[in-house]
């Protein structure tokens, strides 16, 4: 299927490693031009050159995105090389497992900083872009919003909020044909993931553990699932889809997990 992506520039946060990368691949793939934005310069830098390897144009913008003012000159650099965004794919973010018991409320503040706010900076900063085209925005949320996980009270009050913006900026640029919808993924190995498994003294077995209540397949979802929805619903063939949460999950959230 042609997805029409051909020479779209593409914004990705927390686009060097995981899902993020995963996107920058599929963009590319598809004719598009992806932004990486992220922290980690030596990620980023070695995802650029393996995509512009590959004949892929592709430009890389290392910034922290918690600092409101660094996501204003992230949007800047990429309007003044390129002229235009056609899509913004929020998605920097990890769970720093800050929690109401063991946390604080600058903690707490700190974790909403870390993967709440710069989805509206970045949104924010890029919509005057983004009304000339008619582009898009995809916001990267998270199971744990809908089912909660125990220990993480700033990562999971920002992919709700991050869920309750979708909707939101979904009905205020209706007016100017800017479609917003968020996926959602639940069980993916990204390094953030690994790292987590692996504070566990037997990281195999809370890994099976884990993938025997993922109904479909037994599986984890891969980043490039998760990527191949995100760019689908970026793309021309998704025109009419605004305001949606997108559960790309294997049925994790919405299926039984005892089922066997």
């Amino acid at each position: 299927m042609n997805l029409q992506l051909k020479d779209k520039i593409i914004v990705i946060t927390g686009g060097a490693k995981g899902i993020g990368a995963a996107v920058a691949r599929a963009c590319a793939e598809e004719g598009a031009t992806p932004v990486i934005v992220d922290r980690d310069a030596e990620a980023a830098e070695k995802l650029s050159g393996e995509l512009q390897a590959a004949g892929s144009d592709s430009l890389v913008i290392v910034c922290e995105l918690s600092n409101p003012e660094n996501c204003a000159r992230a949007v800047r650099e990429v309007v003044k090389t390129y002229g235009r965004i056609d899509a913004l794919v929020n998605n920097a973010g990890f769970n720093d497992r800050v929690g109401l018991e063991k946390g604080s409320p600058d903690e707490f503040m700190a974790s909403l900083r870390q993967n709440l706010l710069h989805y509206y900076s970045m949104a924010h900063f890029a919509v005057a872009s983004l009304k000339q085209v008619h582009g898009s925005i995809v916001n990267v949320s998270s199971k744990t919003a809908v089912t909660g996980q125990g220990g993480t009270s700033g990562y999971v009050s920002a992919k709700g909020a991050i869920l309750a913006l979708t909707r939101e900026w979904a009905v205020e640029l209706l007016p100017y044909r800017i479609r917003v919808n968020a996926v959602i993924p639940a069980e993916v190995m990204t390094p953030h993931y690994r790292s987590w498994l692996e504070s566990f003294p037997n990281a195999d077995e809370k890994l099976e553990s884990i993938v025997a209540k993922i109904p479909l397949g037994k599986r984890m979802t891969t980043p490039e699932e998760i990527a191949a929805m995100i760019v689908f619903v970026i793309s021309e063939k998704a025109a009419h889809i605004t305001g949606q949460h997108l559960y790309v999950d294997g049925g994790y959230v919405h299926l039984d997990r005892a089922l066997s």
